[in-house]
């Protein structure tokens, strides 16, 4: 298979622009670019399917769906293999969303990270009033949170589970005893971290004798994360919640020079929680998503809805007739100037929104129903003209206040996203997180710890008004996370369930996704690889390596402010085909779908 575009790493461009009307640049991509596969085909199978982010996480999946599991058997499964194979992105000491379809409803299971008791909103900030650098709020204990992917999945697993809980963590066991090759991907993310050789378990673990990371094919065990794999299997979530390994987190982020204020109460107590999802109607189909603490389900239902609006006053606009060009690029396809420039001050208008209104609803009043009404979205629709708007303003839903100050933080979330199609027809949709590339350089009995408290705003309050995604004690920071489920609006049958790894810019790449599956009817695998675009309420931004110059120039004629850069999706899709399912996996990672 040709590997193309090298690694780009540091080289990345950022935007000059700021960030939601700050005097920032935008933030690099939570995970360094490594390459993008040419030449994938979509996964056909007519009983189940999985896909996830590494080939060995795969493989475990499929191996519970043969043994008769359900999706969410899959999942759990996979995501044990990611802990021990993708550590930085995702795995145990981190959070998670999952949206799961029984057949009859959509449900969300949030396993977000919650900040300690003892935490004040000046969390991160400094004697002079202010805000901490990303990299010192991010390396040590400061910002972890409590760690709820265990929870939710056990939760999940205790409505739909088929399989023993313990058999579900066999795969990983196996992997960490005997070892696997590291990856290519692996290799390169460890070999463009400066902070592994800083941290003495990690470089023990990532780096060789002589301090440099290890070569590609080398065997890497990890028996301490089998021996905790090991205990969480025969006695539950409880085995990391409390006792040593409870014990084990709390020293490591507590004594660390950057301390943090976890605590042992602060792991007994948390719980993870089945919301509501957020829904909504896009032309002809029901898409379904998570609500917050995630902006993933209400943004994309923004964008998209925007989107029709805008089609029912000019049909030009429509999607579905701007049709992808071909190009010379490794990808084949890009989307051509017009749809780009609607996708992406669609965009603007809901990152503007995202920034005003979405935080943890449990502490603070959010406004879903009104920010995705359509007769919302309809006005928010007449702001996008034949030029850029540049930066857009939240808008005012009825009856809403504008009581808090915008959340001007420019977050990162290192990511992994897994799908998984049953038997039984159940399916979900799954992404998780620790954060930044390798959390928060914590490792403890085998696992990183997240860094998620920095998805909060650094700054609690802007001219005597409060930002609703500030830290307070117990809350769950704000996400940009977006597992998605696709319903058709005539039948109620499943379509799709995709989602992304990408930091703040995975609603894009969702966005993206998902109109390339709907609107132009592409294939998992054309709509993963097609060409990233999109704009978090800045600069646009196209995808370095992939963007033809004839795209940018008329984006730039349209007074676009086009910033070429790595864009590190990592999305997972499965769709309905025929009777069976068709499945795609991003090439920008290593992930694959396998089905029988």
């Amino acid at each position: 298979m040709k590997r193309s575009m090298p690694l780009m790493g540091a080289l990345c461009l950022l935007a000059a622009s700021g960030w939601a009307g700050a005097d920032q640049v935008l933030p690099a991509p939570p995970e360094l670019a490594s390459g993008y596969r040419s030449g994938l085909q979509p996964v056909h199978a007519s009983r189940h399917m999985v896909a996830a982010a590494n080939p060995l996480a795969s493989e475990a999946g499929r191996a519970m769906l043969r043994a008769g599991g359900s999706a969410i058997d899959a999942a759990i499964a996979m995501q044990m293999v990611l802990t021990l194979v993708e550590p930085q992105s995702s795995g145990i000491g981190g959070g998670a969303f999952i949206l799961y379809w029984d057949g009859q409803r959509v449900q969300a299971f949030d396993g977000r990270e919650a900040a300690p008791a003892e935490v004040t909103e000046n969390l991160f900030m400094q004697a002079d009033g202010s805000a901490l650098a990303f990299r010192a709020a991010q390396i040590g204990g400061r910002a972890v949170g409590v760690p709820g992917v265990l929870r939710a999945l056990k939760l999940a697993h205790e409505q739909h589970g088929k399989l023993p809980w313990r058999e579900l963590f066999a795969p990983a066991i196996a992997l960490a005893r005997n070892g696997f090759p590291v990856s290519e991907r692996l290799h390169s993310l460890v070999a463009g971290d400066p902070f592994i050789a800083r941290t003495p378990a990690m470089a023990r673990y990532f780096l060789d004798e002589h301090g440099k990371p290890l070569p590609v094919g080398t065997r890497l065990r990890n028996p301490e994360l089998a021996h905790t794999f090991e205990q969480i299997a025969a006695q539950g979530p409880e085995a990391f919640y409390r006792g040593a390994i409870a014990e084990a987190i709390v020293s490591e982020v507590r004594g660390h020079a950057n301390p943090g204020y976890l605590s042992l109460q602060d792991l007994q107590h948390y719980q993870a929680k089945v919301r509501e999802p957020v829904c909504g109607p896009y032309k002809a189909w029901r898409i379904c998503g998570m609500p917050p603490p995630s902006s993933g389900g209400v943004m994309v239902l923004q964008t998209l809805g925007i989107l029709e609006a805008l089609q029912r006053t000019s049909p030009q606009r429509d999607l579905a007739t701007l049709r992808p060009l071909r190009t010379s690029s490794v990808a084949g396809l890009e989307a051509p100037p017009l749809a780009v420039h609607l996708v992406a001050e669609a965009e603007r208008l809901a990152y503007a929104d995202r920034a005003q209104y979405l935080a943890d609803s449990d502490y603070v009043p959010v406004p879903v129903k009104a920010l995705t009404d359509p007769a919302y979205l309809a006005r928010r629709a007449t702001l996008v003209g034949q030029y850029s708007m540049k930066r857009a303003d939240a808008g005012q839903p009825q009856g809403v206040d504008l009581a808090q100050a915008p959340d001007r933080s420019p977050p990162r979330i290192s990511t992994s996203h897994l799908a998984a199609v049953d038997d039984r027809g159940q399916a979900l949709a799954m992404t998780t997180s620790v954060e930044a590339a390798f959390g928060a350089h914590l490792m403890v009995k085998g696992f990183v710890l997240n860094n998620q408290l920095t998805d909060f705003s650094f700054i609690p309050s802007e001219h005597g008004k409060p930002v609703a995604n500030r830290v307070q004690p117990g809350k769950r920071p704000l996400s940009a996370m977006a597992p998605t489920l696709v319903f058709s609006r005539a039948s109620g049958e499943l379509v799709v369930s995709l989602g992304s790894a990408g930091g703040s810019q995975i609603i894009g790449y969702v966005n993206k996704a998902l109109i390339g599956l709907l609107d132009w009817q592409l294939d998992p695998q054309q709509a993963a690889g097609l060409p990233n675009f999109g704009s978090r309420n800045a600069g646009t931004e196209v995808e370095a390596g992939l963007a033809s110059p004839a795209l940018i120039r008329q984006l730039a004629a349209w007074g676009h402010e086009v910033t070429p850069m790595t864009m590190t999706s990592g999305t997972q899709i499965i769709q309905r085909s025929g009777e069976g399912w068709s499945g795609g996996a991003d090439p920008r990672r290593e992930g694959t779908a396998l089905g029988d």
